[in-house]
């Protein structure tokens, strides 16, 4: 898996650097259904209708859906993008090629012909303009281009150039993502937020939402006949509550499931399953606020806590060996570009205490713990939703061994992801994935001062990290087109940071899905995600006539 990752980001950054370009051929007449017009027959489908575990992410527009991962894959459903991803990597979808020019500032897209709106309208040039231009203007969900643009020309009728304010490694994958909206639909939109008409989901994807309920949790999409690439396999994905996922799909009521490896043993003695062991890109990290904590700028104090918390314990009680321990160079092992030789935290109290010794947290009050220079016990709330309690006491155990005292303030999920957002914490539990992603993403995780309260909290900063050296790396990463240099910068950021340790990562999870084959067996995961029902292509054909085909 890393061997293939790296080789498509080798082969896209170099492409960057000599104005190269990405392509894909055309489907053939009958895969594409060009111009839309070429209808789906029933018997085309392999599987009737796939149900997975509910829940409410929030109403599937580009806009207005939770942003979290399964918000924004479910919104995939029916918004294509100029790129997608496969196992490898980005694929040319809307977009039948590209080119980068001007040093990684203008990016110039050849657009597939024929692909129609779920309303049956023409997807033109300018919608794509369009909605290059309302993401760049409005902070979209799953959109990393707000003010990044500084023009977009429609070149001809299947082409457009967009030129960046300046130049910025990871603008393809940015770009790419960006979802396409009908402008004439969302033109007179002006808070695309509160914009959840029925008209808002109309996209030009594979499915269409035909049914949502903010209330139970529940989705209904079903293909679309017009859709312009490969044809869906699935006519109907079902989304549904259950109370406990995985009696429900021993029940059969629905169709895959997430198990721990305490419950392996149940379905591997049945061979009507199939278990697949998720990639490690979802994760925990610690999080600590500097200003409502200022014991915690001190360095030494935040290296204290990373030897006193047993990482490899959390795995173990928490995640029940299904996860890895947290690096403090924040990239997981399975990353492409995770660093080797960045300085380790193994579990030592004993460590721990001299450190914080020699912060002056060296007298201790008569329940054993240290004391800060006003005399007061040195301690801190650690805010985490409902279901991470377990873990945050057991690091309150973990700490109270070094003499540090952890309060716990437990909540929703919501509310603490609008408290991290908002800085209302002194330090927090924050689950999240995209850990497989981009390497930018340190940037979003340690430079963001003021955080965008419609950003997905993975993307959340920090607050008064006060570290210029490494603030000067992340911005040179994001500039560098080549591909030696930039993973070069990329490794002295992960020891840099090791150093610093900004942050904490408690765990990278690695869990176990299981499905039955003999009901559908087209899963696969995106070469940085976790979960294969997140992924569109899940859905779709991979072979034949209707497959895209990328050179």
């Amino acid at each position: 898996m890393k061997r293939n990752w790296l080789y498509i980001v080798l082969i896209l950054l170099i492409s960057a650097a000599v104005f190269a370009c990405g392509k894909s051929e055309t489907p053939t007449e009958e895969g594409s259904k060009e111009k839309g017009e070429k209808a789906v027959a029933a018997t085309d489908y392999e599987v009737d209708e796939i149900r997975l575990a509910g829940g409410d992410w929030g109403y599937p527009s580009p806009f207005a859906h939770y942003p979290r991962g399964p918000g924004g894959f479910k919104m995939a459903l029916i918004f294509d993008s100029l790129l997608e991803r496969d196992e490898k990597g980005l694929i040319p979808w809307l977009a039948e090629s590209w080119q980068i020019e001007d040093n990684g500032h203008t990016y110039r897209f050849t657009l597939r012909e024929g692909v129609k709106w779920q309303d049956g309208t023409p997807l033109t040039a300018e919608d794509v303009a369009f909605s290059i231009d309302y993401a760049n203007r409005h902070a979209a969900v799953w959109s990393y281009i707000f003010n990044a643009v500084s023009s977009i020309e429609i070149a001809s009728t299947n082409e457009i150039r967009i030129s960046l304010k300046s130049a910025n490694a990871t603008m393809l994958d940015y770009l790419g993502r960006t979802r396409i909206i009908p402008k004439h639909i969302w033109e007179n939109v002006e808070r695309p937020k509160e914009f959840t008409a029925p008209e808002a989901v109309i996209g030009c994807g594979p499915y269409r939402l035909t049914d949502y309920s903010k209330e139970h949790g529940t989705y209904r999409f079903e293909a679309f006949d017009n859709y312009w690439g490969p044809r869906p396999r699935v006519r109907v994905v079902m989304f549904i509550p259950v109370s406990e996922a995985v009696l429900a799909y021993e029940k059969k009521e629905i169709d895959m499931t997430a198990v721990t490896p305490d419950l392996l043993p149940r379905f591997q003695k049945d061979p009507a399953n199939k278990i697949l062991r998720n990639p490690a890109f979802w994760g925990y990290r610690l999080l600590m606020n500097f200003e409502k904590v200022p014991w915690l700028r001190d360095v030494r104090i935040r290296q204290a806590l990373a030897y006193a918390i047993n990482r490899q314990e959390l795995v173990d009680k928490i995640a029940r060996g299904a996860a890895v321990p947290g690096r403090m160079g924040i990239l997981p092992p399975d990353h492409v570009m995770a660093a080797e030789d960045v300085r380790s935290y193994p579990f030592d109290p004993q460590q721990a205490k001299s450190l914080l010794d020699a912060a002056g947290m060296n007298r201790m009050n008569p329940e054993g713990f240290r004391l800060t220079a006003d005399n007061t016990p040195f301690a801190m709330e650690i805010l985490c939703s409902a279901q991470e309690v377990r873990m945050a006491e057991l690091m309150r155990q973990q700490l109270k061994m070094v003499g540090i005292k952890l309060d716990i303030r437990a909540t929703d999920a919501k509310t603490r992801d609008t408290k991290v957002r908002g800085l209302d914490y002194q330090v927090a539990i924050l689950g999240h994935g995209g850990w497989g992603g981009d390497p930018d993403y340190l940037t979003h995780h340690l430079a963001a001062d003021v955080f965008d309260q419609n950003a997905s909290p993975s993307s959340s900063g920090l607050a008064g990290l006060d570290a210029p050296e490494l603030m000067a790396l992340l911005k040179h990463q994001s500039l560098e087109i080549d591909p030696q240099k930039r993973q070069q910068l990329i490794t002295d950021i992960q020891k840099r940071v090791a150093e610093l340790v900004p942050e904490i990562p408690l765990f990278y999870t690695a869990g176990y899905t299981v499905f039955r084959p003999a009901k559908y067996d087209g899963w696969m995961y995106m070469y940085d995600h976790h979960n294969v029902s997140h992924g569109k292509l899940s859905y779709l054909r991979r072979t034949g006539p209707a497959a895209p085909r990328v050179r």
